[in-house]
């Protein structure tokens, strides 16, 4: 642990939000000086040599992002950063926003010099309202500076950035569900293609990336994409933020390489487990991946560690899950979730995922049957990969994986009637409540 932070450094300072503290501390809008005397296709060059990585779930190539969005073209082109953070388990760009907003606001303004756009919105979760005020109160701080506006730094560049706030739904974490909230309509995703690169915002070309992902931005521009790229793995780079919940005596947000182990994370960053009870499994990148059980621990908690073992690392969001935890109570409280939390605009979703939550409730009150696992199985699979966009996936995943893994829980529950867990763990944890 003998990494320093980097994002997140002397974010426990007073004042870390301020732009005073941004300048004088952290090298603030340097970043911005720098690359306003880069061409832009030579910034988008760096940022695909240091290897950055979109920080929101899908870990697509950031540089490779901005290379796709449409050049000749008459039409205006956009950054939309993605704020949403609606995946459970997940507060990292929270963290960011609250604690180091002005990262965030200089990688919006070199996002847009480096694609050709002159206008960033930062669309922010609904619920926070707390830090879309530090927010807009620092942005407009940034404009009173020069490092916003006409004219930034007497360079020529314009470039506006505004903060819209979301109505608090899940599906607005989807790119295309995020513009189309964006543009005033309901969030649901879109046919693809066209990408947003060609078609997005306003059917202009538009870039959307995570709050983490652009806070990586002027870091690179200032210290060069080497200097990036070798902190942690090769193809996985960088400094990386993780969220630890659930059965750790010491959750939060860490900062570490993605070649720290998943045990590392759990063991020495977050304290190791609540009550020293054994470890029984984790969700790494938020509630919609794949379990991984103990012997899986030593897994560098990377884009392709994770994959590998046969999960995602997604938002790195990691839920960490004891020996009390009985995985039908498991699968049918994300069901709860995805099933209010579906747009509605599949019907493999919009039914499947309501299908699911009645048999999980059904299964874990005592009145399953013993087919009601293969129609499990069934209803999941064919959600799976049949819907616009991958809600459908993410809602299917907690069934399919604890079936896969625990299907003996499962099958217990169908056979007994009943929670299998012992009374004693019942009774201490609320949780269980209802078993």
């Amino acid at each position: 642990m003998a990494y320093e932070p980097i994002l997140t450094s002397q974010i426990d300072q007073p004042g870390s939000s301020t732009l005073d503290f941004y300048v004088q501390r952290r090298r603030g809008y340097e970043g911005l000086r720098k690359a306003l005397t880069l061409q832009p296709n030579d910034l988008i060059e760096q940022v695909k040599a240091s290897g950055l990585r979109g920080r929101g779930g899908a870990g697509f190539p950031t540089g490779l992002k901005w290379q796709f969005v449409l050049k000749d073209t008459p039409k205006p082109k956009y950054i939309c950063c993605n704020a949403d953070e609606s995946e459970p388990g997940t507060f990292k760009d929270h963290v960011l926003m609250e604690r180091n907003p002005h990262l965030l606001i200089e990688g919006c303004a070199i996002s847009c010099y480096a694609i050709g756009a002159k206008v960033a919105y930062i669309y922010i979760r609904g619920e926070f309202y707390h830090v879309q005020q530090i927010l807009e109160a620092e942005i407009e701080k940034a404009y009173k500076a020069g490092f916003l506006g006409k004219n930034i730094l007497g360079t020529g560049f314009d470039c506006d950035v505004f903060v819209h706030r979301g109505a608090g739904a899940y599906e607005a974490g989807e790119e295309t569900a995020l513009i189309e909230s964006l543009e005033g309509k309901r969030a649901q995703p879109r046919i693809k293609p066209p990408f947003p690169a060609v078609a997005g915002l306003y059917q202009c070309p538009t870039a959307v990336n995570n709050v983490e992902t652009l806070c990586n931005v002027p870091l690179i521009v200032l210290n060069g994409p080497e200097w990036f790229s070798a902190i942690g793995p090769e193809k996985n780079g960088g400094p990386k933020l993780f969220c630890i919940s659930g059965h750790v005596k010491k959750p939060g947000v860490y900062e570490a390489p993605m070649s720290t182990t998943l045990r590392e994370l759990v063991y020495d960053y977050a304290g190791g487990m609540l009550d020293d009870r054994p470890f029984k499994a984790i969700i790494p990148g938020g509630s919609s991946v794949p379990l991984l059980l103990p012997d899986q621990l030593d897994t560098p908690a990377s884009f392709d560690g994770v994959q590998k073992a046969g999960s995602l690392l997604g938002s790195a969001g990691l839920i960490v899950l004891n020996d009390t935890v009985c995985m039908v109570w498991l699968a049918m409280n994300l069901l709860h979730f995805y099933r209010h939390e579906s747009c509605g605009k599949c019907t493999p979703c919009r039914e499947g995922t309501n299908w699911l939550s009645q048999l999980l409730e059904r299964i874990e009150s005592g009145e399953g049957r013993p087919k009601d696992l293969d129609l499990l199985f069934g209803v999941s699979n064919n959600i799976v990969g049949k819907t616009l966009c991958a809600f459908g996936d993410a809602a299917a995943t907690p069934v399919l994986s604890t079936m896969k893994l625990f299907r003996a829980e499962y099958e217990a529950h169908v056979r007994e009637g009943r929670c299998t867990l012992p009374a004693e763990w019942r009774a201490k944890h609320p949780v269980f409540a209802g078993h």
